[in-house]
């Protein structure tokens, strides 16, 4: 019996079934271990292939690649039998094992498929002799729940389930890697990253030499102070963290100094620092390669850059291949560097391919910076998915901000059940108020009444450095036009690809630097740790948490001494802020009249009092787990409590509900150039596509070139020939323009003509 065929080889180089269950059940104990369940994992990998066992399987496997057809179901046989040999843990085996092709479905689609009266399955014989032994019901013995519980009612119970399925499915992929690279001849490059503790030393020498050179001001004594503080506060216990320094204070490297001061400290294994924009995930990472070494200890992980074939059903290819067209990173190296929306959409997700790096969160410290930017509507579920990993999966978490969104069981804004358990010892700044009162660099204005374009257009046409920050790309666009013949106009947006972003904000900086003229528009993912100095920036109506982001894109090394000028303004009806961001705007009005600072931290409390209660106390709780599914409302939190009892988790609807951007999105590779003599992503997609399979390493720097678009662009685009894939084995999971007749030099992809096709490209 075989697990993996090879097309033109003899058998006796194929992969017999016995050797890859063997392997995916050890490497899957592996992961789990760290947290306590490695006698289940090892279960579920020893079973999740006995369906190969059937001579269907076997025939179907031996099929020419040019006849192949779907092949027989080969999981649900290993989800039947593990739910009969481990009472008790039947459905949480049979979900994981199930799915670990198809991914998590909901119950009632796993109920049907357990039915052999409503379900068949071609038979397979004589699979205990490729299981090898089975660990023992009896030799289970989990630490997770150590700390107990979650207090939402089968929260525990779903999490550990994604955990487990993400030890099965990402060992499952590796070990697959694995034997079509040891046909091949090839070395997979896994592991060989420095340690942690080596990283902290290069830090540490870092951080020394940078004091050093620093010049001797009162910005960056308080910066020192920061530092020195929060790693004196590495020895403390793994658990929940806040450090509260505002914009331009440091916040950044210190962060990071303490995440590896405490992971060394309590043998973690890896940092992962979410931000919450892609704008500056180069930033960040380009900031901790200066301070750790250029090298791939860093991982940039984009919140689009994991893909799947579409149409992604229960096979994996006759030959086993299909299964590495998942491409996915597993998180595997010692600092990842990632988003908001790929780490939470992640943590809720029900695909392979989103999952796989899901038990490399435990035994971690996880740094959220702008943490005030979590999603209301999905507010509880991310709180919640929070305190179970640090409640149970020995992770350490720190809440990095500004702006501390009132999280804590002392803040008393949020419903008890949702409150963090973060005592104040265990904020890592030294006396965030008084930090504050040293780093104020700008006064809040407020305009009354309605601001048109053409207001702003003047304004930006007496200052040469200005910076507008609105609410969405078509306004950002509008005002662009408006303002666009004036000297040093640029225009920034999630249209361009990242490494175009990073050319474009050098340039904005360098303009800066020599006072040159630099009048910015841009939408939000400016505003949060985008190290940029302007002396006036305006901002659209928005809250109070987003208003202070835009002010530390102000003044932020303090050399204006009147300090700089930030106006708040309410567009003209044309564009009114977004339906997303009405209640931010109500709850930031009161605030910006009653409070003289509406960027103090005693107003800034009040905003976040005044968000979660607006609603009525009754209600708040609904408000903060208020996920969308088919236009409808779609508590998370109360779905999971509901099945608790029967463990009929609707893992499939939860996946599609939580959706940190309502509009779903595609990436795709642009075939952009920074510079003329650089490597371009024509080069880079030409190497990709020659070779026999596309290198890791390779796929990871496409994420410079990459946007993400609408799926309808995308579908009718393709169905056009404007795009095509980037290596034939990926088929249409990842794919690349021919050209850049859709990418504006100055404002990125167009997405207003999705069939037009470069005439050059006509010729073959």
């Amino acid at each position: 019996m075989f697990a993996h065929s090879l097309e033109g080889e003899l058998e006796e180089r194929w992969e017999p079934l016995a050797h890859h269950l063997a392997a995916v059940g050890s490497t899957a104990a592996r992961f789990a271990a760290p947290f306590g369940w490695a006698g289940l994992a090892e279960a579920a990998g020893r079973l999740h292939d006995i369906g190969k066992c059937s001579t269907e399987y076997q025939n179907y496997i031996r099929l020419p690649r040019a006849e192949g057809r779907k092949g027989p179901d080969h999981s649900t046989a290993g989800a039947r039998e593990a739910a009969r040999l481990y009472p008790g843990f039947s459905r949480l085996l049979s979900f994981i094992i199930a799915g670990h092709h198809a991914g998590l479905a909901d119950g009632e689609q796993l109920e049907g498929r357990m039915s052999s009266e409503t379900y068949a399955i071609k038979t397979y014989a004589d699979w205990r002799a490729h299981t090898g032994d089975l660990p023992r019901l009896s030799d289970f013995k989990p630490t997770t729940l150590a700390a107990g519980p979650s207090p939402h009612l089968g929260f525990s119970m779903a999490f550990l389930t994604r955990m487990l399925f993400s030890c099965l499915v990402d060992a499952d992929f590796l070990e697959t890697e694995a034997f079509y690279a040891r046909a091949n001849g090839e070395n997979v490059e896994r592991g060989g990253f420095n340690s942690i503790a080596e990283l902290r030393t290069k830090l540490r020498t870092h951080m020394a030499e940078k004091t050093a050179r620093a010049e001797s001001s009162e910005l960056n004594v308080l910066r020192t102070q920061v530092l020195r503080h929060a790693i004196d506060k590495a020895a403390m216990s793994p658990g929940l963290f806040t450090l509260t320094v505002p914009t331009g204070g440091g916040k950044t490297l210190a962060s990071l100094s303490f995440a590896l001061e405490h992971a060394v400290r309590h043998g973690l294994e890896r940092v992962i620092y979410v931000i919450p924009f892609t704008s500056i995930i180069e930033q960040t990472a380009s900031v901790f390669r200066q301070a750790l070494g250029d090298t791939d200890d860093i991982l940039e992980h984009h919140s689009s850059f994991d893909w799947e074939p579409q149409g992604v059903d229960d096979a994996e290819g006759r030959d086993g291949l299909r299964k590495l067209q998942r491409a996915a990173e597993n998180w595997d190296a010692p600092v990842v560097v990632t988003t908001a929306v790929q780490f939470f959409e992640s943590l809720h997700a029900k695909r392979t391919s989103r999952c796989r790096k899901l038990h490399n969160l435990s035994r971690s410290v996880i740094v959220l910076d702008e943490a005030q930017t979590l999603p209301l509507p999905l507010l509880a579920p991310c709180l919640a998915a929070l305190d179970e990993l640090q409640r149970n999966y020995g992770t350490s978490i720190v809440l990095c901000t500004a702006t501390q969104p009132a999280l804590r069981v002392q803040d008393g804004a949020l419903p008890e059940r949702l409150r963090l358990d973060i005592p104040p010892d265990r904020e890592l700044a030294p006396d965030p108020p008084s930090l504050y009162r040293a780093l104020k660099r700008v006064q809040v204005e407020v305009r009354r009444g309605e601001t048109t374009d053409a207001e702003i257009a003047a304004r930006f046409g007496a200052q040469e450095q200005m910076l507008c920050i609105v609410n969405s790309r078509a306004h950002a666009r509008t005002l662009y036009d408006a303002v666009r013949n004036l000297p040093g106009a640029i225009y920034l947006t999630t249209l361009m690809c990242p490494l175009h972003r990073r050319c474009v904000l050098a340039d904005v900086r360098a303009r800066l630097k020599d006072r040159a003229p630099v009048r910015l528009v841009a939408t939000s993912l400016i505003e949060a740790g985008v190290d940029v100095d302007f002396p006036e920036v305006w901002r659209a109506a928005a809250g109070i948490d987003q208003i202070a982001q835009a002010a530390g894109r102000c003044n932020r090394e303090g050399n204006l001494t009147d300090g700089g000028r930030m106006v708040v303004f309410e567009p003209s009806a044309d564009h009114k802020p977004p339906q997303v961001l009405k209640s931010f705007w109500q709850a930031a009005r009161p605030i910006l009249s009653n409070h003289a600072d509406p960027l103090s931290l005693e107003a800034v409390k009040a905003y976040f009092r005044e968000l979660y209660w607006q609603k009525g106390a009754d209600s708040r709780e609904d408000a903060l787990d208020a996920a969308r599914l088919e236009g409808e409302t779609f508590p998370i939190l109360r779905s999971i409590r509901e099945r608790a009892n029967d463990w009929s988790f609707e893992f499939e609807k939860i996946a599609r509900a939580f959706r940190i951007i309502d509009e779903a999105m595609d990436p795709v590779i642009v075939p952009w150039r920074a510079h003329d003599g650089d490597e371009d992503a024509c080069d880079l997609l030409r190497k990709i596509f020659i070779a026999d399979r596309p290198h890791r390493r390779d796929l990871r720097r496409l994420q410079l070139y990459t946007v993400s678009i609408p799926p309808k662009s995308r579908s009718n685009w393709l169905a056009a020939g404007v795009l095509r894939p980037v290596h034939p084995a990926l088929g249409d999971a990842l794919l690349c323009f021919d050209d850049l007749a859709h990418y504006g030099a100055n404002t990125g992809i167009d997405l207003s003509t999705p069939d037009y096709r470069a005439a050059e490209n006509n010729v073959f």
